[in-house]
Order: structure tokens, then sequence, then C-alpha cells
């Protein structure tokens, strides 16, 4: 029979063991504690402070809120009958962007695919910060004015990113469709069926889109590594309309060629009416 401190060892080193698996891919994680209700488990793996920035509940910090919210999320994935699908991640450092499509039931019973994209930021080993960007028009059928979450900073994407961003800007279609591969898409936040592909395709998009002038966005963090890039922005101006500040993250894919493969959005933002 094992001494009780072997024992010990064997149950710390199994704790230890969970946090590093947990730390190393902490979207999944948190998903999971979605979708099951444990709150508890975030708090185990992150006993130091747990952040989370959500489109429908706002800004969620504290253990007592979080175990709410995570309560509250599990009743809601279970109502509308969530499934996670992971497209892709984008890992640098502490952070990693993550690309999911959850299916859900949507408020007229459909099954829809839902576009979400989470930040996982950890400022130490012991504390994590979750920032989730998605359109809720999916799932109820409304845009929301989502208020910004970071301050606007100084990252500015250089190459192929930097010259889609300021042909955006100056509200350039052409310019903008010259960063694409002929067969590169742009998929809007609503969800997969609004996916634009092609040259023909995606001329006519922005030229509609730039109808009346460029779109404006603050640069706030970027995150690449080399082949995608994703970028989380406030957009304050659409055109000639100055737009409450509305975060949002775009996921911009490079092909092996530099140019852009994919351009994957996510965000509740709605063109101005004229």
């Amino acid at each position: 029979m094992p001494w009780f401190p072997d024992f010990v060892s064997a149950v710390e080193l199994a704790r230890r063991d969970t946090r590093a698996t947990a730390q190393a891919d902490p979207v999944t994680e948190y998903f999971n504690v979605l979708q099951t209700g444990a709150g508890r488990d975030l708090e185990a793996v992150w006993p130091g402070e747990v952040v989370i920035y959500d489109p429908r509940a706002g800004e969620v910090r504290g253990h007592h809120q979080v175990r709410h919210f995570v309560r509250e999320n599990q009743s809601l994935w279970a109502e509308h009958h969530a499934s996670v699908e992971t497209i892709a991640s984008t890992d640098v450092g502490r952070r990693a962007v993550v690309e999911l499509l959850v299916n859900v039931e949507d408020f007229e019973g459909e099954v829809v695919a839902w576009p979400i994209a989470v930040v996982a930021e950890s400022p130490d080993d012991l504390s994590i910060v979750f920032r989730t960007y998605c359109s809720q028009w999916p799932v109820d059928g409304t845009r929301h004015v989502r208020p910004p979450i970071l301050k606007s900073g100084d990252a500015y994407p250089g190459d192929v990113v930097g010259r889609f961003l300021a042909a955006m800007d100056a509200g350039d279609a052409d310019g903008i469709v010259g960063t694409f591969e002929s067969d590169g898409y742009l998929r809007e936040p609503i969800g997969p069926h609004a996916t634009h592909r092609g040259t023909p395709d995606l001329q006519s998009y922005f030229a509609d889109s730039f109808g009346g002038g460029g779109v404006h966005i603050e640069h706030c963090v970027v995150t690449d590594d080399g082949t995608r890039c994703a970028l989380e922005y406030n957009c304050v101006r659409w055109g000639a309309h100055d737009l409450p500040p509305q975060a949002g993250i775009a996921i911009y894919e490079r092909s092996q060629d530099g140019l852009l493969q994919a351009v994957r959005i996510y965000d509740d933002i709605e063109a101005p009416t004229a």
C-alpha cells in the first residue's frame, strides 16, 4: 500500500496535468464548461482571475458572476441543442484566437450554423480572459450594438492584410478585390450561407458595400501566426455615417502566393441606411 505522502503527490500531479491540458487549449475548456455548466472547473484551471466578455452578458468578472454566467449559458445551449465544430486556431504566445461553427436552433426552430470567434488571453499562469465575437442574428434575428471591449491601439498589419484594410477604409472595391486569390472568399458574420467567393461575386459584394464610401475601423489587437491574421477592432464609421463604436474581429487567411484566401468576419455591425 503506498505511503500517504505518495498518494497526495499523485493527486497533485494529476491535478497539475489536468490544468496543463486545459491551459494548452483554453477555448475548448471554456466551451466544455459552457455546455456542462461546471463553472468551478474554470476556477480550478485558472484560480487567479477569470474575465469573460460576452455579446449578450457584457463583462463577467469574479467567481460568483462567472458561475452564474456559466449556468445561464448551459441552459441556453441546451435549449438550442448546440453542438460545436472548430474551424481554425491562431495561436501566438499567451493569446489564442479560435474560430467555431456552432450548430443551433434559431428563433424559428431551424438548425443554423452560427459563426463564433473566441480570443483567450492569459496575462499569467493563473488568470484568463475570454473575448467572444459573433453576430446574434443567426439566433434571434436581430442586430445588436456591441460596445467596444478594447481601446484603439497601434496595431497595423502589413502585407496583403494592410492593403485590404487601406482599400476598405478608402471604399476602393477594385483595390480590395485585388487582394484576394481568384477563388478567395469573404464570409459575413451571419453564417456560411452569406459567403462571397471568386472575383465576380466579391466585386459585386464590395461595390454594394462601398456605395456610400469606405468603412473605418480602429485597430485594437493583432494576433498573427504568419498564415492567419486576427484583428480585433472597433468600427466607428461607414461611408458618411458615424457609428456608435462597435467591437468585432476579422480573420485574414493568406494563401501561399501572399494574397488572401479567406476573410471571416465576426461582428454585429449593420450598414447604415441612407
